[in-house]
């Protein structure tokens, strides 16, 4: 195929139009079959032009750090007086950075494993982690609660709802650490600022901004991905003279209500949100109900499906045996990787989406014939087709027809997290709501009186910035510190390319170190599942050391670089897909190349089922292999 390049300058090949397959041809026959009610060809033009109209010269640099004048967005708002207490120094058998799911997960089967002498060290005033932060209206997962939120057989849970709240998922959270007496030795409200490996003690030398030094024989981080604030590179966003706060430290002495609504501070204000992704959608339906005047600062519109929420039923709760969560997360994870299951336990839009999408990729033996020049093209009329059924729910809920058509996502599923929700469209029928269409440029410039979009200014009481996490900035740079390794090497350094691991939890020069995060290991659309598999993967590493008496490991440079190999070997080529999309953190915000911090780059491209059943066996081996000790 010959290539043509995008605005951006990206390469993309160019694809043979439908309409040019040859008469004998399934695609051929799929557009004569006048069902699809839509020219396959039009749309991908139409896909290609919102996406080219969007795309920045700047990349990545059209967000920037918050520090100096801009500490507002990431102080916490959730203390309400900041911890007091003298400088801490000791020594711990396993350090443990980061109190999310993570942390948690990783405490929780340390502990299982024999393990008295934790500490965990967060910059949060409690655990929880994303859901430490994210305590804004409506603020909700998006993945079913019943194999999302962990542990919960352990600890007899059963959560109240299909999709739980985030006070629930925070309260969960919190429940965890008190039943594996995480809390003991826990330093909250506190960040670390240098992490350094001394070979004279074998141990970590961990500083704080508490001025804590911490000696530990292990460390895992587990900082998340989803911990950092985004912030907009908008001219004047200091300027404002109104109230401003981002998402994820939500200012309810100003708002008034809490995470349910009722934000009745906002009753005589105008307001504004930049942002529309999943967090603005479940924030949205709560501003649009209490303030005076809501304006919806959009650039591009997200994929609305049905969540279709609801109460637990107790009698389907008294019909479940042990195991059942272990279950429902392994045919959730089955499915949602392009598996087959006979019955489908979860049934919800994200299973829903792969089952209609899986189908299109040459799995029945009439598919197996195909050519993969066929396949791919059926595969996109099948994408086509859903996202006409996304838009369509559009034009079916809201009233406006200027509003429903900006409201509509012009790009395949998955160039951007598919997102679930059942009230935000209907807020657009509300008179005191405008949606404020940017046309894929964004917001101009910030003033002191509020912000103009082609040059009409909106004045506002209060602006809120709904723009996410930093992703694909690299680890050191997510989790706010160096790490110092093995004969002064930096981990900045060393991953300047991206990150260089064993089953994405070892590095070469950083011993007893662990990893726990999203880079070449196996990604499941239910996070927490990924963590748990990496926590049970060191918890049994750190039982191995103590049952054997060993001091320090290290995985060596060979089996590093093969692992890198097997990533490589095993990588879908999906650049040329991510080309297509409109921009975002999934494709380098529509730069083109790769970005070797971004999570979607690094991932095991055999899946996660495959992945969990390397670490299995490389732990029923029970050798440590590719792991040297010293």
């Amino acid at each position: 195929m010959s290539e043509t390049k995008t605005a951006a300058g990206c390469a993309v090949a160019d694809q043979r139009k439908f309409s040019d397959f040859p008469a004998s041809s399934p695609v051929a026959e799929k557009l004569a079959s006048g069902k699809l009610g839509f020219d396959p060809d039009e749309l991908r033009a139409k896909y290609a032009f919102e996406r080219d109209k969007r795309i920045r010269p700047e990349g990545r640099g059209q967000y920037q750090e918050m520090t100096g004048n801009l500490d507002v967005f990431v102080d916490d708002p959730f203390v309400k007086q900041g911890l007091e207490r003298d400088a801490v120094q000791r020594d711990v058998e396993v350090l443990i950075v980061g109190g999310g799911f993570g942390g948690l997960l990783g405490g929780a089967h340390l502990r299982e494993a024999g393990v008295k002498d934790i500490c965990i060290i967060e910059k949060g005033g409690d655990f929880g982690g994303t859901w430490y932060w994210n305590r804004y209206p409506g603020a909700q997962c998006d993945v079913e609660s019943y194999l999302y939120l962990p542990l919960l057989e352990k600890l007899g849970y059963m959560p109240k709802e299909k999709y739980s709240f985030g006070p629930e998922i925070l309260e969960h959270s919190l429940a965890i650490a008190k039943e594996y007496n995480l809390y003991d030795g826990a330093l909250l409200e506190t960040g670390v600022t240098d992490m350094s490996w001394d070979e004279g003690i074998q141990r970590w030398v961990v500083k704080t901004d508490r001025g804590d030094v911490l000696k530990a024989r292990f460390i895992s981080l587990a900082t998340g991905i989803l911990a950092k604030p985004k912030l907009p590179k908008i001219a004047g966003i200091t300027d404002f003279k109104g109230h401003i706060f981002h998402t994820s430290r939500w200012d309810f002495d100003y708002t008034k209500g809490d995470t349910s609504g009722n934000l009745t501070g906002l009753n005589d204000k105008r307001v504004g949100i930049i942002g529309t992704g999943p967090t603005a959608l479940q924030c949205i339906p709560h501003l649009g109900a209490d303030s005076k005047e809501l304006f919806v600062f959009q650039r591009t519109p997200s994929a609305i499906d049905v969540r279709g929420n609801h109460p637990t039923n107790p009698r389907w709760v008294d019909s479940l045996q042990p195991g059942w969560q272990a279950r429902r997360m392994e045919n959730f994870n089955v499915i949602t990787n392009g598996g087959y299951q006979a019955e489908d336990l979860v049934n919800d839009g994200w299973t829903d989406l792969f089952r209609g999408l899986v189908g299109a990729e040459g799995k029945t033996e009439e598919q197996k014939k195909m050519t993969a020049e066929e396949k791919d093209a059926i595969k996109e009329i099948a994408h086509f087709q859903k996202m006409e059924e996304v838009r369509a729910r559009v034009d079916a809920i809201v009233v406006d027809k200027d509003t429903a058509e900006n409201l509509k996502a012009y790009y395949r599923p998955f160039c951007k997290r598919p997102c679930f929700h059942d009230d935000y469209l209907k807020t657009f029928n509300r008179p005191s709501v405008t949606l404020v269409d940017t046309d894929g440029k964004g917001v101009e410039v910030i003033t002191e009186k509020g912000v103009v979009i082609a040059g009409v200014e909106y004045e506002l009481d209060c602006l809120i910035v709904a723009t996410g996490f930093e992703t694909g900035e690299g680890f050191t740079s997510a989790s706010g510190f160096e790490i110092n390794g093995r004969d002064g090497s930096k981990l900045s350094e060393k991953w300047a390319d991206g990150p260089a691991t064993m089953h994405g939890m070892f590095s070469h020069g950083f011993p007893n170190c662990f990893f726990m995060g999203l880079f070449q290991t196996g990604l499941t659309v239910s996070l927490p599942h990924t963590l748990n598999e990496q926590a049970e993967h060191i918890a049994y590493v750190v039982e191995q050391c103590n049952e054997r008496e060993l001091g320090v490991l290290e995985v060596s440079e060979e089996r590093q670089k093969d692992w890198g190999a097997t990533i490589r070997s095993k990588a879908h080529n999906n650049e040329e897909f991510f080309n297509t999309c409109t921009p975002g953190y999934y494709n380098n915000e529509g730069k083109g190349g790769v970005n070797g911090h971004n999570f979607l780059t690094n991932q095991y491209g055999g899946g996660p089922i495959e992945f969990f059943e390397i670490l299995k066996n490389w732990r029923e081996e029970g050798g440590l292999q590719g792991l040297e000790v010293s």
